[in-house]
């Protein structure tokens, strides 16, 4: 279970992650939904020691990482798939794989348990990355971050750019994988409707701050937070 209790981050005199409490049990998926500049990206960032918390904790199953190096983070099963699909293009579909199982605790998943799940990016196991469309690299990006077995998932942004039919497929693979693997997966998206149709949780942020955290279909049907925050 991933536990972030008033979580505090500063860019300087910008508050961008105001006091925040959370939490993501095994097998389950929690959606983070808000605006531009809510600070749904900061939250994932600090979680990970990307930047560093000015306030509060994340604990990992009950221990305290809030202070950890993000290398130490990893190895204890936290994985971050970032917003625009960072693959590293110089490398093939299966060296990419590879890569993601390094540096993880409890050993990797072999390239043939990534290729189960997206059998597309087998097809193409020894292309180039950079010659992959959009849809493949955010396959790959989750591919990679699934090769070191984490225990927890953070996705942000994962339909960014893509097809309606393939921002489908993908957020339906992510409520399975949490499911049927016990991840604790938080999920960051700007596309409530979808992230609200896997989620078994929504959060909403504004400007740094939680304004609401419910069931996914309660959030879902509340038409004033709707109308207020997302858009829809």
């Amino acid at each position: 279970m991933l536990t972030v209790e008033g979580l505090t981050t500063d860019y300087g005199p910008v508050r961008a992650v105001d006091r925040v409490s959370l939490e993501v049990p095994d097998g389950s998926v929690t959606a983070v939904l808000g605006a531009n500049g809510a600070g749904k990206t900061s939250l994932l960032r600090t979680i990970t020691g990307l930047v560093r918390a000015t306030a509060g904790s994340v604990k990992l199953d009950g221990e305290d990482i809030t202070r950890l190096a993000v290398e130490q983070i990893v190895r204890r099963g936290v994985a971050h798939v970032p917003e625009g699909r960072g693959v590293i293009t110089e490398l093939t579909v299966e060296e990419n794989l590879r890569l993601g199982g390094l540096w993880r605790r409890g050993g990797a998943a072999r390239p043939e348990e990534i290729y189960e799940l997206f059998p597309r990016l087998e097809e193409r196991r020894s292309q180039l990355a950079s010659r992959l469309s959009g849809g493949e690299r955010q396959m790959l990006s989750i591919g990679r971050a699934l090769a070191g077995r984490p225990g927890v998932l953070l996705l942000d942004e994962p339909s960014l750019g893509l097809a309606p039919l393939l921002v489908a497929q993908i957020m339906g693979l992510v409520r399975t994988l949490a499911e049927t693997r016990g991840l604790a997966v938080l999920l960051v998206e700007q596309n409530a409707r979808s992230a609200l149709s896997v989620a078994h949780r929504g959060i909403v942020l504004n400007l740094g701050r939680v304004v609401a955290d419910q069931p996914s279909a309660q959030l879902a049907s509340d038409e004033r937070l709707r109308h207020a925050y997302l858009g829809f």
